[in-house]
C-alpha cells in the first residue's frame, strides 16, 4: 500500500543532511525535470519581482526566495520531516518508533511540484514551489509533470494499492484513476453536510497515520475504510471513493459544491 500525501507550503528550515543530491532521490526517471526545475528556481531567485509573481508571494515572504536561491547548497532533511502544517502535525511522524515507523516510511509518498514524487526518507532542502506556480515562459507544472508522473503512478498501482490524499492541484500533476480518493465532510445536527476546509488536512493526517502504521495490509477500499473505523473515524464508501464524516463544529466550512 502507498499513502500518497500532498506537500505543504510551510516547511521546516535547516537540516542535518548534505546538500541536495538529485541522483539519490527515489524514482530516478524524474531526474531530468527535477534538475530543470531546480535550475529555473535558482535562476529566478535573482529577480525578486519576477520570483514573487511566479511563486505568488509578497515582499514579506522574500525568505522563501532566499530558500530557492540556496537549493543546491542548503542542508537537507528527510521529506517526511521537511513538510509541516496541519496534516503533518496530525500525522506526527516523530512520535512513531520501531515497527510503526518502519511501516510508515515504507508506505508514505509525497507529491511535490518540484520533485514529483518523494519517498519519506528522500532528503530535500526547504523550497517554495506550489502546483499552481507559473514559471516565466514555461508551460504549467501540470503540463510538464503529467507525462512523467502518470506512467509512474500507473506502474506503482500495478503492485500497490494507492490511497490518494492529495489536493486537486496536486492530483492534476499526475492522475491515478485506480487510486482510492478521500473527501472530508462535516455533518450538522440537521443532517446537512458541508465541505470542511482548513480542517480537512487534519483529518487526512489522522487517516494517513492510521494507514501508515497498521499491521494490516489493506488491498481494497473496504479494507481501507475498516482501518479508519478501527481508529475511530466515521467513513462511508462508494466504490473507490471514501468520505470521512465529522461532526460540524467551530471552524470554516463551505457549502457542498463550492
Amino acid at each position: 500500500m502507498i499513502v500518497l500525501l500532498p506537500p505543504s507550503e510551510t516547511k521546516r528550515g535547516g537540516g542535518d543532511g548534505p546538500p541536495l543530491r538529485l541522483e539519490q532521490l527515489g524514482n530516478p526517471g524524474l531526474g531530468s525535470l527535477r534538475s530543470a526545475l531546480v535550475g529555473e528556481l535558482v535562476d529566478l531567485a535573482s529577480d525578486p519581482v519576477a520570483c514573487r509573481s511566479a511563486l505568488g508571494v509578497s515582499a514579506l515572504q522574500d525568505a522563501e526566495i532566499e530558500r530557492n536561491a540556496a537549493l543546491r547548497t542548503a542542508p537537507t532533511l528527510p521529506a517526511i520531516r521537511r513538510y509541516t502544517g496541519v496534516l503533518y502535525d496530525a500525522l506526527d511522524i516523530d512520535s512513531l518508533s520501531g515497527a510503526e515507523a518502519m511501516r510508515a516510511r515504507a508506505r508514505l509518498v509525497i507529491g511535490s511540484a518540484l520533485f514529483g514524487l518523494l519517498r519519506a526518507d528522500d532528503r530535500v532542502p526547504a523550497y517554495r514551489l506550489s502546483a499552481t506556480s507559473k514559471l516565466p515562459t514555461k508551460p504549467t507544472l501540470a503540463v510538464r509533470w503529467r507525462p512523467l508522473l502518470e506512467p509512474l503512478l500507473t506502474e506503482l498501482a500495478t503492485e500497490n494499492l494507492i490511497v490518494d490524499l492529495r489536493s486537486g492541484s496536486y492530483v492534476a500533476l499526475g492522475r491515478t484513476p485506480t487510486a482510492i480518493r478521500v473527501d472530508v465532510l462535516a455533518e450538522h445536527p440537521d443532517g446537512r453536510r458541508s465541505v470542511v476546509t482548513h480542517f480537512t488536512k487534519a483529518h487526512k493526517g489522522r487517516l494517513a497515520r492510521a494507514l501508515a502504521t497498521t499491521r494490516a495490509e489493506p488491498d481494497n477500499a473496504a479494507a481501507i475504510a475498516a482501518v479508519a473505523r478501527r481508529n475511530g473515524m466515521h467513513v462511508e464508501r462508494t466504490g473507490n471513493e471514501l468520505t470521512v464524516v465529522v461532526p460540524a463544529g467551530p471552524g470554516p466550512v463551505s457549502p457542498l459544491g463550492e
